[in-house]
């Protein structure tokens, strides 16, 4: 039993690590603020979430595993709050979002 526990924490800790770096190549390559933003509030909520369940896992059923269950939740929770009143403030301010795609691709 504790091997299937090590193997799907290595799975989950090597999925977080994945969309960390996928998500970091899509804050640089992402044409635009509001896709960048987008790009970011995945990555730290999928590939933290990942990352903080593996550990979980790894650690078993301990004083560890509610502190980083205490901490998934306020990733959830406040990963998206923030992104959403970052976009929303950039777009009162006057940012508008590039609609037409990419220079590229005209």
């Amino acid at each position: 039993m504790t091997t299937l526990f090590e193997i799907l924490s290595a799975l989950c800790l090597a999925g977080g690590g994945f969309f960390c770096i996928v998500g970091g190549i899509g804050l640089l390559r992402m044409p635009d603020f509001y896709t960048r933003v987008h790009a970011a509030s995945l990555t730290e909520t999928l590939g933290a979430g990942l990352i903080l369940l593996g550990l979980m896992l790894h650690e078993g059923f301990t004083l560890v595993t509610v502190k980083l269950l205490m901490i998934g939740l306020l990733i959830f929770f406040a990963s998206p709050t923030a992104s959403h009143a970052l976009t929303r403030a950039a777009l009162l301010r006057g940012l508008k979002p590039l609609l037409d795609g990419p220079a590229e691709n005209k």
